[in-house]
């Protein structure tokens, strides 16, 4: 039996075939979620509804709402995908499938530029871009009233997710929950992490940029990217991007509107809960160091495997992760 945290609940602790970073990594993306979704009786699409929402000032963003499978909704969860996913990203499909059997309704934002939304706004997608994710939850709020409001992301947006909490208050939401799993919460980390870790991850994140890249040149041929073929590595590209798509003077202001330190995550003015792991080749262990439960920190699960956005607990494929997120949420 594995071990308990201080509440209660088992640690994450899968069989010695699945304990490794990369496959744990590759499984969040890559389990066929929505077959063993649709196994256990659930298809989440067919019961979902798309929007595309108006967050002011000209900005569309798009979504998957799942109403509560009850009258009785426990309250409105809303997911936010890492970099380059979506509403339909395995890790996402999943999580909001699982609460959807717990009793929550659910809604799937994608970021601007994400899920093949690059024709919705003219503008580029950057991590800073946070008026348009309250623009978005003020608009989902209105189609899910019922309940306390959580909020939950992977990865990029773990951050964004953790950003909700820390400013949420200041511009009228107000989440019960704000967890964040795998988080990037130390940006410049996260790119030269991203640089020196294995290969073929910055071949895949490289190659994924330059995809999204093609497709919002398509749906806007005003852009040119051409140059961005000859940079070899996350940070460079990225400040090329800071210089050239954002209104940041440099590269390191850019990074500072969403580097969070632990700090700033204690002080938070609504509670935040963090799920991650030692061996996340993407997110250093070292940009968590004095992270602990204290303050508005109400959870800070560190495992020692789990790769990035993993956490998958058996060969069934089942994630220790959405059944730590179900208990937090009960617990808030």
């Amino acid at each position: 039996m594995p071990p308990a945290d201080d509440k209660g609940f088992p640690a994450f602790a899968p069989p010695a075939g699945l304990r490794h970073a990369s496959l744990q990594s590759t499984l969040a993306s890559k389990r066929p979620v929505q077959r063993l979704w649709r196994k256990k009786g659930l298809d989440l699409n067919a019961k979902s509804i798309a929007h595309v929402l108006d967050c002011g000032h000209g900005v569309r963003l798009t979504g998957q709402q799942t109403p509560a499978p009850t009258a009785a909704s426990r309250g409105l969860a809303v997911l936010v995908h890492g970099w380059e996913g979506g509403h339909d990203s395995s890790y996402l499909y999943s999580m909001a499938a699982r609460l959807h059997t717990e009793g929550y309704a659910t809604f799937r934002l994608n970021l601007r530029d994400h899920a093949g939304t690059h024709d919705l706004n003219e503008e580029m997608f950057h991590s800073a871009r946070m008026d348009e994710v309250f623009g978005a939850l003020a608009r989902i709020r209105t189609l899910e009233p019922q309940g306390p409001l959580f909020v939950i992301g992977f990865s990029l947006g773990g951050n964004f997710s953790l950003r909700v909490g820390l400013q949420g208050s200041s511009r009228g939401v107000n989440p019960r929950l704000s967890i964040g799993i795998s988080p990037s919460i130390n940006p410049a980390s996260t790119l030269e992490g991203i640089d020196s870790g294995p290969a073929l991850f910055r071949w895949y994140f490289l190659d994924k940029w330059q995809r999204t890249l093609e497709a919002k040149r398509r749906a806007w041929p005003r852009y040119d990217f051409s140059a961005y073929r000859q940079l070899k590595t996350f940070v460079d590209t990225t400040r090329r991007f800071v210089a050239d798509f954002t209104e940041y003077a440099t590269y390191e202001d850019y990074l500072a509107q969403y580097t969070l330190t632990p700090a700033l995550l204690a002080a938070s003015p609504s509670p935040l809960a963090i799920v991650t792991s030692r061996d996340d080749s993407v997110i250093p262990i070292r940009d968590f160091a004095g992270l602990e439960v204290g303050g508005s920190v109400v959870a800070c699960d560190i495992t020692d495997h789990g790769g990035h956005c993993g956490f998958i607990e058996n060969w069934r494929f089942d994630s220790w992760a959405e059944r730590r997120v179900v208990a937090l949420l009960r617990d808030a």
